[in-house]
């Protein structure tokens, strides 16, 4: 038998959960020295965000009716929360290329020597993608707040409403972690985490109010897992425009509830085929 299956098969001693806590932890804290020490996938991760921020505020601001209005300022904070997901959405891509990459050059290999809970790799990495998401939402809501974005709700509903956000973007961490592990590339998980987002994240309440969609691409926004975060957020928030009506579905009348089913139902199912497809990899 060889030397790498012996070790895999040699169980340290303690609780198996407390173990597994502390394997995610210390792969989650390898990758956040791994992050810092290029911080250009910050910066770039940054650029994409805030563009659509400007392009959007500046560009169709005032020329999108939102509930009654087409006022800028109106606009503007019916717009941030579909801002906030989209970004928290798009990291999937970068999480799905870091495995890939990791795969590509053999570390996951070594971790395999090692003996570490098997779903610790992908834990350890999906942690520390949440990490490196809530402080672009930090940064991207201080740009939203220049440009003149505002809550009108207390601190607490504001809170909330960022912890949604996370907790969708942590959901699709998982699904960028089953692709990531699905094929061959870092080049092809980008694509593969990115080609599916667009859709999503257009056919849905982020950018336009879903009552003016045709009547089969708002049912289809309505029961968008990304709609039902961006609708919480904005009553979360207090950004509901002057005039709005939120649409029939269930969803959009229960968005934080929705929203918190989507995110639990998404890692619940994802997290479970990716560590699956993990340990069929590592075999």
């Amino acid at each position: 038998m060889s030397a790498v299956t012996d070790a895999v098969r040699i169980t340290p001693p303690g609780n198996p959960v407390v173990r597994s806590v502390r394997d995610s932890l210390v792969v989650a804290h390898r990758n956040l020295i791994r992050m810092s020490r290029i911080p250009e996938m910050l910066v770039f991760g940054l650029l994409q965000p805030i563009m659509f921020v400007v392009l959007f505020t500046y560009v169709f601001g005032g020329s999108i009716q939102v509930g009654s209005s087409n006022s800028t300022q109106a606009y503007r904070e019916f717009l941030m929360a579909g801002i906030f997901a989209q970004t928290v959405t798009f990291a999937t891509a970068g999480a799905g290329a870091g495995i890939a990459d990791d795969m590509h050059k053999g570390l996951i290999d070594r971790f395999r020597s090692l003996p570490m809970a098997r779903g610790a790799v992908l834990t350890g990495r999906t942690l520390a993608d949440l990490v490196q998401t809530a402080l672009t939402l930090f940064v991207l809501a201080g740009v939203a707040v220049l440009v003149g974005w505002r809550t009108h709700e207390n601190f607490g509903k504001v809170l909330a409403g960022f912890g949604l956000l996370l907790l969708l973007g942590y959901a699709f961490s998982w699904i960028g972690a089953l692709i990531g592990l699905s094929v061959r590339t870092p080049e092809a998980a980008t694509s593969g985490g990115l080609i599916w987002l667009f859709p999503l994240t257009f056919i849905s309440n982020a950018f336009v109010d879903a009552n003016q969609m045709p009547t089969f691409l708002r049912h289809i926004a309505e029961w968008n897992p990304f709609s039902a975060t961006v609708q919480a957020c904005r009553e979360l928030f207090g950004n509901l425009p002057p005039g709005f009506q939120a649409p029939d579905a269930w969803p959009m009348q229960h968005p934080v509830w929705a929203s918190l089913i989507w995110s639990v139902l998404i890692i619940a199912l994802f997290r479970t085929l990716a560590v699956r497809k993990y340990r069929s990899a590592a075999t």
